[in-house]
């Protein structure tokens, strides 16, 4: 399994999706996330950070409210949003950033 590190600064977009256990609009994210990970295939990984097990990374990147979802490609941050999104629109948002 990769690290984070490096799993970010790859030449593959990564979206990460900082939530916590406690957080409804991070449960409503979560299908979302799913749906766009079997349209998306091995285009872009997905991986979710719990931001109350990795406060350290949560801190780094400023995450103030979960969910915040950013998208990573070659160590850079090409987006970032927090609240619930819907999957069109991150699909589109990964293909672009492909």
């Amino acid at each position: 399994m990769n690290t984070f590190h490096e799993l970010i600064n790859g030449s593959k977009p990564v979206l990460v999706d900082f939530f916590a256990t406690w957080c409804g609009p991070c449960q409503t994210q979560a299908p979302i996330l799913e749906e766009v990970k079997q349209r998306i295939g091995d285009a872009a990984v997905i991986i979710k950070i719990d931001v109350d097990k990795n406060p350290q990374v949560a801190a780094k990147y400023q995450i103030r409210g979960v969910p915040t979802l950013i998208i990573f490609k070659n160590g850079q941050v090409r987006w970032r949003q927090s609240g619930v999104f819907p999957a069109n629109e991150l699909e589109r948002l990964l293909s672009e950033t492909a």
